[in-house]
């Protein structure tokens, strides 16, 4: 491609409201354009990236035996209304209604209308299993889009589902899935790590997440240092601390805390450890059948509640639980919140569940359930109740034991550029979506879903690979592979003889290449080429061609290095090889 005759559009400067390295990046370079909040139209030469993104996904996907369809972007909401979304899932959901007044949705996902096409044409066991797919755009209307394509509004998605005569053989396509993904992403050339999840919105049973490893990663990752495992932080258990409780060494005693309600300051206060504190929270408990109830969560003062464990208790999962008001706290505890504790509470109608880690403290730091006050000293067994259950409900931290038994854990910031999930039978049943088995009787079939964020990943991409210059882009889905800079192309023939030379030269072998001809500053075109993030560039200099020579970078290289011009081709073919 010559620049004369595409269109590249780049700023020296990103707009102010441009928060993270990728969205910046992407700005700057002119791969999408702001058209309204989370919406973003792709240039031309962010849509090369995405069809690359697009073309491996679509490649590899095949190669499993998926098979490729494109479902429409508006649905009608009786689809959603069988399954329940309709009301479930907020108002990330886009309703609009047509000219008639029937209501439809800008789909976010597709569940519900690949089960309504599988359940009206496969009849029988003999047409399963069967895994459809489409790279299509979807809507989810976010209450505050940010970080660019990151979490847009409207984004590209790979969406794929299975459905299946038996578990077993969901569970099959479940790890033919999870080594196809593998394969995609190493394609693509990112670092990336397959973590055990949570199922989320989707709903279902085994879930695996595929994070690109970035520091800027929404996501916190459990990653042992000792084995493979790597799960979410949300899913990751806290092992049982390994020493057994001390005995009560401390009596009881009542401490002035005024003004100080975080366990930080208490801490700092009384001169001890965090680790020697215990942090209460109120929740609210079920409601649907029954009046909610009060619950005190106790975690130790260093760590941090992990709501997906603890909407997974006995007696907390069959409703979402809710944080008590302050009014809720003051009814059941007669303190406000700030200095509240287990210390004391009527336990007919304050339930006490600790995590592990409390189970075992003692002579430990809690509220007092008195404004300006702290209990230090307590212990249980001999100053309140053993707690009504124990459990892991806090996230792991670095350092603690990995749950595989072999070293210990660190923790890792991903983005989430892929999921899987095991459905089963969520959407299949609320649908009717069955076959006649070999007996002749009918069943549900088993579902999975297996989803890719294309646009989300050129942003990972990027964050995953800058520098001060601009992006570093994987070679795999680099706009272009090899750019060439002429110095002086319109003011010297035998420059632009040369390039022209090269430029066919190097197309003719099927490499990617852009011939940068537009006679621009040598500064400006080098700052532009390294800003949109090709990974090799060639200079053809008067200079150099006096000696046989053009001058060869690569994006990550520190110095440029001179070639033979009759050798630059092997010479490109070998990097390209090594990328």
């Amino acid at each position: 491609m010559r620049r004369s005759q595409f269109f590249i559009s780049t700023l020296k400067e990103a707009p102010s409201d441009a928060e993270i390295v990728s969205h910046q990046l992407m700005l700057r370079a002119g791969l999408i354009k702001r058209l309204a909040g989370g919406i973003y139209t792709w240039m031309p030469l962010g849509l090369r990236v995405l069809r690359k993104v697009e073309t491996i996904i679509r490649e590899e996907m095949n190669r499993s035996g998926a098979v490729e369809l494109l479902m429409p972007a508006v649905i009608p909401a009786e689809l959603w209304q069988e399954t329940g979304r309709w009301q479930a899932y907020g108002p990330e959901l886009l309703r609009l209604k047509d000219r008639h007044q029937r209501d439809f949705v800008i789909g976010p996902t597709h569940e519900e209308v690949i089960t309504d096409v599988v359940r009206r044409e496969v009849k029988s066991y003999r047409q399963l299993p069967l895994h459809l797919y489409q790279i299509q755009t979807k809507f989810r209307d976010e209450i505050r889009p940010r970080f660019g394509v990151m979490r847009g509004r409207e984004f590209v998605m790979k969406d794929g589902y299975s459905f299946h005569a038996s578990f077993a053989d969901l569970e099959r396509e479940y790890r033919v899935m999870y080594d196809t993904y593998g394969r995609i992403f190493s394609r693509l050339g990112l670092g990336f790590r397959a973590v055990a999840a949570d199922t989320g919105a989707i709903g279902g049973t085994g879930s695996h997440e595929f994070h690109v490893l970035a520091d800027s990663g929404e996501d916190a990752l459990a990653i042992g240092t000792g084995s493979d495992y790597a799960c979410n932080v949300e899913l990751a258990e806290a092992l049982p601390p390994t020493e057994k409780r001390a005995a009560a060494a401390q009596a009881l005693e009542k401490v002035a805390t005024p003004q100080r309600t975080r366990c930080e300051d208490v801490a700092e206060l009384l001169q001890l450890p965090l680790t020697r504190t215990v942090k209460a929270i109120a929740i609210m408990a079920g409601g649907e059948a029954a009046p909610p109830s009060f619950v005190l969560l106790l975690l130790r003062g260093d760590h941090i509640l992990n709501e997906i464990k603890t909407a997974k208790l006995p007696g907390l999962e069959a409703a979402p639980f809710r944080f008590a008001t302050d009014a809720e706290v003051e009814e059941f505890l007669g303190c406000k919140p700030g200095y509240i504790g287990p210390v004391g509470a009527d336990r007919a109608r304050v339930r006490l569940i600790a995590d592990r880690a409390v189970a075992t403290m003692s002579d430990f730091v809690c509220g007092a359930n008195e404004e300006g006050a702290h209990l230090a000293g307590v212990n249980w067994g001999r100053d309140l109740p053993e707690p009504d259950l124990v459990a892991d409900i806090r996230n792991v931290v670095a350092g603690d034991p990995s749950p595989d038994g072999k070293g210990t854990l660190e923790i890792r910031r991903g983005i989430e550029v892929g999921h899987i999930f095991q459905l089963r039978t969520r959407y299949s049943e609320k649908m009717s979506c069955s076959f006649l088995d070999e007996n002749g009787k009918s069943r549900v079939m088993e579902m999975g879903c297996y989803g890719i964020g294309v646009t989300r990943i050129v942003g990972a991409a990027i964050e995953q690979g800058f520098d001060e210059r601009g992006i570093v882009f994987p070679l795999a889905i680099a706009p272009f592979a090899v750019a060439i800079a002429p110095m002086g192309y319109a003011k010297n023939a035998t420059v632009k003889k040369a390039a022209d030379a090269l430029y066919e030269e190097l197309r003719q072998a099927g490499i990617d290449v852009l011939l940068d001809d537009t006679s621009e500053r040598p500064g400006v075109m080098f700052a532009d080429l390294e800003l949109i993030g090709i990974p090799h560039r060639i200079v053809v200099g008067e200079r150099g061609l006096a000696e046989g020579k053009v001058e060869y970078k690569g994006r990550r290289d520190a110095e440029a290095q001179m070639v033979a011009a009759e050798q630059i081709l092997a010479f490109l073919r070998k990097r390209l090889c090594e990328d």
